[in-house]
């Protein structure tokens, strides 16, 4: 056989969905549901990258591959990048679970000593190798759902040690490159400073966030910007000194009450604005205005019986780019499966397939920073892709519940 070499060649694709195309960066607007769609495509593969992506026909003739993958009957689209993720925990909280099924509520549970208090238990208990294996674990089954790179947070160990602990077990996680760090120093107050939430807060700005920055453990820093955890001007401290110390923003903002967390995170730049079930019009416009990626979690809403869901269709008429995340942790969102979480996102969010995909990857990857490497499928970008079992791209949410990906391609390899 006559040709280039490539590694793998996935070719005869009913649909390639690109998700790319256009000016660099996410999606937004009318264009949040461009998906790049490619009938009858090809992704040649070579050293890790992509190399081509087109036609069937001319790439079969262009390429001499060491493998193939035969896509007939199938949708082809970018390796899933999950943008939330509380990965790094010891435990389970399937009680309280049970228990807000029965109708107690978050803050409930919390009172009673339980919420992210408990996990910090839980957390500071384990060993670090406990707490690594249990991670891979998980890690293992979100890429066997299609989830090629996920951000991973600290913000179960709530104090210097125990979050450089959790920062150094993502980093051994991250055998290759495809997990973000992210510091959430604050993501709750410890039992040890209770009634002195101020003073935690000077904590993690002045302790904790420049012993992070100097280990370089960490790309973003997070806040949980809540009544009962962190107000706006606590929360613009802490991430304050992120940004001071070269650090990139997120924050946990607007979940539970209308705190003004998304205008807060505008107005510092963050590269996204995370939950925001209670945006309001104004903290929406904010976000437009500033080119903050909402980034929705769907699950989330599911998972606590909420009821309620971001007001993602007054988002993307706005022009805020949205994103789609799991936010896997042992409390509000006990899933690995970004695909779920897509599904939860057409129907409680009312996403179209291709908005809640597009949030899924190129958007997603772009409020993480590598906009530039994964996300989207075209020459140079990092060679992960999913094969689905489905001829449409519609069938992943609209056929809820299953796995749909029927192969898995990560840096080039097949791992699934």
């Amino acid at each position: 056989m006559t040709g280039l070499p490539c590694d793998l060649l996935v070719h005869s694709a009913a649909e390639v969905l690109t998700m790319a195309g256009g000016p660099p960066g996410p999606l937004r607007g009318k264009d949040q549901g461009g998906v790049g769609l490619l009938r009858d495509g090809a992704v040649a593969c070579g050293g890790g990258r992509i190399l081509e992506v087109g036609p069937s026909d001319a790439l079969r003739r262009r390429y001499a591959p060491r493998a193939e993958i035969d896509a007939a009957g199938r949708a082809v689209l970018p390796g899933l990048v999950d943008a939330h993720t509380h990965l790094v925990f010891a435990g389970s909280r399937e009680g309280e679970w049970e228990r807000r099924c029965l109708g107690a509520t978050y803050a409930e549970i919390a009172a009673a000593g339980g919420g992210i208090r408990s996990s910090v238990r839980s957390f500071r208990a384990a060993s670090t190798e406990s707490l690594l294996e249990a991670a891979r674990r998980r890690r293992r089954t979100a890429l066997l759902h299609g989830t090629t790179t996920m951000e991973v947070k600290s913000g179960y160990g709530l104090s210097l040690a125990e979050e450089i602990r959790a920062l150094e077990v993502i980093r051994a996680l991250d055998d290759r490159g495809d997990l973000v760090p992210t510091f959430l120093g604050a993501h709750a107050v410890p039992p040890e400073y209770d009634g002195r939430t101020g003073e935690y807060a000077r904590v993690v700005a002045e302790e904790m966030i420049p012993e992070v920055a100097r280990r370089g453990l960490a790309r973003f820093c997070d806040a949980f910007c809540e009544e009962r955890y962190f107000d706006a001007a606590q929360s613009r401290a802490i991430l304050g000194a992120a940004k001071a110390r070269g650090m990139g923003l997120r924050l946990h903002a607007d979940e539970l009450s209308a705190c003004g967390g998304a205008e807060l995170a505008a107005s510092l730049g963050c590269a996204s604005a995370d939950h925001l079930l209670e945006a309001t019009p104004a903290g929406i416009a904010a976000l437009a205005a500033a080119g903050t990626t909402a980034v929705l979690l769907p699950a989330t809403s599911f998972f606590l019986g909420m009821r309620r869901w971001a007001p993602a269709r007054a988002m993307i008429d706005a022009g805020v780019p949205v994103a789609v995340a799991t936010d896997c942790n042992p409390g509000s969102s006990m899933t690995e499966n970004l695909q779920q979480a897509i599904a939860m996102g057409c129907v409680g969010l009312g996403l179209t397939a291709a908005e809640a995909l597009v949030g899924a990857t190129r958007n997603a990857a772009w409020s993480l920073g590598l906009g530039t490497e994964v996300g989207a499928l075209a020459a140079g970008m990092r060679a992960d892709l999913v094969v689905l079992d489905a001829e449409s791209h519609r069938m992943l949410p609209y056929h809820h519940g299953v796995n749909h990906a029927a192969v898995v391609v990560h840096h080039g390899e097949v791992v699934r």
